[in-house]
């Protein structure tokens, strides 16, 4: 008879019996993914109904934690890596860990606002589509007098300070996603710049993805960087959260992948089929998966939630996503953006205050030493420690790992994580003095107060 087992992280879907001895007693087929348990439900039910000939077990991990089991070797027995961060399937690709996998006809166009839908030497497919954006609790804005941001470099002004959340990078593959996508279609210094800006106006890093649209839905703060199918967290008592696509517009499909260790693929490709075919997408619209499909003909009908991908706005027309770029310096990019704005959070926070407060005060009466102190100050907190060329050569020498908590990294890695330390710190304190040159000047004018809160002055 069927039934369900959860047991140490592996949801199985049991369809054995006594007339199917013989599909018993071979190995189910083992999807390793990162999409929880209400969404694997709804898949695991339908496909049982198509397929009762065909055991499935479905392992749940996070992406990360899946991609440092699935590239470190043959640690994690599965047959399909299933999951939502398009860069987690290149850092795949990269270790040699994926196999070809044939492309079904979806009429889905080669790339969607810039981003590739298929693998384009074939080992992973996208199945759904999703958008990144913002999460945002109405009655927190109206409440402090706040408007919807409407673009990315909009989370950057002074009057967002305080009211932004977002999880790390090393932590969620959907922010580290963001993260990338504003490095590429800025531009490495500028991308850089957007994001330790916008460092300085966060309330928190969250340790789970999930924890962003939560927070925004409990008011623990206003906007939240997230993605669409996470906009809305089911069974909080608490607001009412909406959803906004900023632009430039960022869409990336979720994908999944053959491993190379695959020991059922009649049973994989069968799976994959089943993602793809009509029946498959129309799971997509069930509001316990909450995605866009990936077949442009659920939009025509008019049946696609949320902005349709396929008629993205032409903003972001002069860029193009590149996956292998993005998963050749994915660690890198982690490790940046924890040292940078997730370890100094608090720290950035009061020297942008600073700044934002001198810049505020000079718009009404200039004054050349401290406008000259309070650039600099700017220049510093939007700075990086090395050029795009660098960072491709040390991604080239280096090879970097995530590395579990308590572990020792590797020396390579250990010496560059240090390097980033005492530049990162040695950047902060050089933009504090600045900023409190600024403001010290000013108070000598007496234009402000000698001290207000917040302010990086001693």
């Amino acid at each position: 008879m069927a039934g369900n087992i959860l047991r140490n992280g592996v949801l199985v879907a049991a369809l054995c019996s006594v007339w199917w001895s013989s599909t018993c007693e071979a190995r189910a087929l083992r999807v390793v993914t990162s999409f929880p348990p209400s969404m694997i439900d709804v898949y695991r039910r339908a496909f049982a109904k198509a397929r009762p000939d065909i055991e499935v077990a479905f392992i749940q991990r996070k992406t990360t934690a899946a991609v440092a089991e699935l590239a470190g070797g043959d640690r994690l027995d599965a047959d399909l890596f299933w999951a939502s961060a398009p860069d987690a399937f290149e850092l795949l690709k990269l270790e040699g860990r994926l196999s070809p996998l044939a492309p079904r006809d979806t009429g889905a166009p080669a790339t969607v606002a810039g981003y590739p839908v298929n693998d384009p030497d074939g080992t992973y497919l996208g199945f759904a589509l999703s958008a990144y954006g913002l999460a945002w609790n109405e009655a927190y804005l109206a409440r402090h007098s706040l408007p919807v941001p409407r673009g990315w470099q909009d989370l950057t002004a002074p009057i967002y300070t305080g009211h932004v959340g977002i999880s790390s990078p090393s932590r969620s593959g959907t922010t580290h996603l963001v993260v990338e996508a504003l490095l590429q279609s800025e531009g490495w210094e500028q991308g850089w710049r957007t994001w330790r800006q916008i460092g300085g106006n966060l309330a928190t890093v969250t340790a789970r993805s999930f924890g962003v649209s939560a927070g925004v839905a409990r008011g623990r703060f206003g906007i939240g960087i997230t993605i669409d199918f996470l906009a809305q967290p089911a069974g909080l008592d608490a607001d009412p959260v909406r959803f906004v696509v900023p632009n430039p517009e960022i869409f990336a499909p979720a994908s999944i992948a053959l491993l190379r260790q695959a020991q059922n693929r009649a049973a994989a490709d069968a799976f994959v089929d089943f993602l793809l075919s009509v029946p498959g997408q129309r799971l997509l619209l069930d509001p316990k998966v909450g995605r866009q499909p990936i077949r442009p003909e659920f939009y025509a009908e008019g049946h696609g939630e949320g902005p349709n991908p396929f008629q993205a706005s032409e903003d972001g027309a002069g860029w193009r996503f590149d996956a292998g770029r993005s998963a050749a310096r994915y660690e890198l990019i982690n490790l940046m953006f924890d040292e940078l704005v997730t370890f100094r959070l608090a720290e950035t926070a009061a020297v942008w205050r600073t700044v934002n407060e001198v810049e505020a005060s000079l718009a009404q009466s200039p004054d050349e030493a401290a406008a000259k102190a309070a650039t600099q100050a700017r220049a510093l907190l939007g700075a990086v420690p090395f050029t795009e060329a660098e960072a491709a050569r040390i991604v080239a020498e280096t090879r970097l790992a995530r590395v579990p908590r308590g572990l020792q990294p590797p020396e390579a890695q250990a010496k560059l994580m240090a390097r980033l330390h005492d530049w990162a710190g040695d950047n902060l304190a050089a933009a504090r003095a600045a900023a409190a040159s600024a403001r010290a000047r000013l108070v000598t004018l007496e234009r402000l107060p000698k001290s207000a809160p917040g302010s990086a002055a001693p």
